[in-house]
């Protein structure tokens, strides 16, 4: 099965990496890929979709998948270096699949979280990534209502306190419609 990196997600503080289950009341709840244990990262927590890291070189930004795609050609079945391989290593590992990497803002411990996502997402998941077009075309297919789904009317009745009596005896009316999920 392909990875949606918009679904793997790192969180500052935690090792590994987590894949996003569900939107929790404060948070989300998630499964780690190494593990499969379930938790939940509160609102305060820093998490982070892969899809959305990007690698600093001289140019401009490379998006995190660009970068795995360059790696997945370089080492092949390979794993890539470890994350607690010596610095030397770890940089000319880089210069070799990313040679314009920035080397003033791309720093080591960049380096170590790149190759451990990288080591954890070909041990634990997949290096075949969702093109874009597949993700939004189950983003779309998400967002239908389920079958079964009843939609229901409520109508709220209020007031307003004001210095006319015509506007004292109106009462305003408001409609919502509130989707629910049948059990």
């Amino acid at each position: 099965m392909k990875t949606d990196l918009k679904k793997v997600l790192s969180v500052s503080g935690q090792p590994g990496l987590f894949l996003y289950l569900s939107q929790a009341k404060n948070g989300v709840i998630v499964e780690s890929l190494v593990t499969k244990q379930r938790t939940s990262f509160g609102a305060n927590s820093r998490v982070t979709t892969l899809a959305d890291i990007s690698i600093y070189t001289n140019e401009d930004e490379l998006p995190l998948k660009e970068v795995l795609i360059k790696m997945i050609n370089k080492l092949g079945e390979e794993p890539a270096p470890s994350g607690k391989s010596d610095e030397k290593v770890m940089k000319a590992f880089f210069e070799e699949v990313l040679p314009d990497y920035d080397r003033d803002r791309f720093y080591v411990s960049h380096m170590k979280k790149v190759l451990d996502w990288y080591n954890i997402l070909k041990q634990y998941a997949s290096l075949e990534f969702v093109e874009e077009e597949e993700s939004s075309e189950d983003i779309i297919k998400e967002d239908k209502p389920k079958k079964g789904a009843k939609n229901v009317e409520t109508t709220k009745k209020s007031t307003k306190a004001s210095p006319n009596k015509a506007a004292n005896s109106a009462a305003i009316k408001s409609t919502k419609t509130v989707q629910r999920k049948a059990n």
